[in-house]
């Protein structure tokens, strides 16, 4: 399979909110701090380009999101009424899809600030150099384990609102 082939399946949305984000995070990540994450092998790139935006995305997802609903810098109207009203006006989608690309650019950048950190932090303090797999396997099973909660929310929560209508 082409690299082209490999591109032409995944949607804009897994475009904008996974692989560019993937990207622009491991080039960041690589300017900003002694790891280095670019990959010279472009297939195997795009994979973990993919699952790295995938982490990002969760971010804002999980910690972005629900910190600015609290300080109500933005606010989401009720579900259900989502649901209805993506039936009336297909637009909403759309609106919605460049919503979670803003949140996760969002999140791009708090990731990056965040590993730029432990990593300024790791060079004055070996045991954090040592811990670094262990604390990031951790953080990504406890980031999808929540992913897994609020997804399964959604899918409940919409799964609801089609029955009311």
């Amino acid at each position: 399979m082409k690299v082209k082939d490999l591109l032409d399946k995944l949607s804009t949305y897994n475009v904008f909110n996974y692989l560019l984000p993937g990207v622009l995070f491991a080039a960041l990540v690589d300017d900003l701090t002694t790891l280095k994450v670019l990959q010279k092998d472009i297939i195997v790139g795009v994979f973990i380009y993919y699952f790295l935006g995938s982490v990002v995305s969760r971010v804002g997802s999980l910690l972005v999101e629900p910190a600015l609903l609290r300080v109500k810098f933005v606010e989401f109207a009720p579900y259900a009424d989502f649901v209805r009203a993506t039936k009336v006006d297909t637009k909403i989608e759309l609106l919605s899809e460049q919503n979670n690309m803003y949140r996760t650019f969002i999140g791009l950048f708090l990731s990056v600030a965040v590993v730029a950190a432990y990593d300024k932090a790791s060079l004055s303090i070996p045991l954090l150099h040592l811990a670094a797999p262990y604390v990031c396997i951790a953080g990504l099973l406890v980031l999808y384990l929540f992913s897994y909660k609020k997804q399964t929310a959604y899918v409940k929560q919409r799964v609801e609102a089609n029955k009311q209508s």
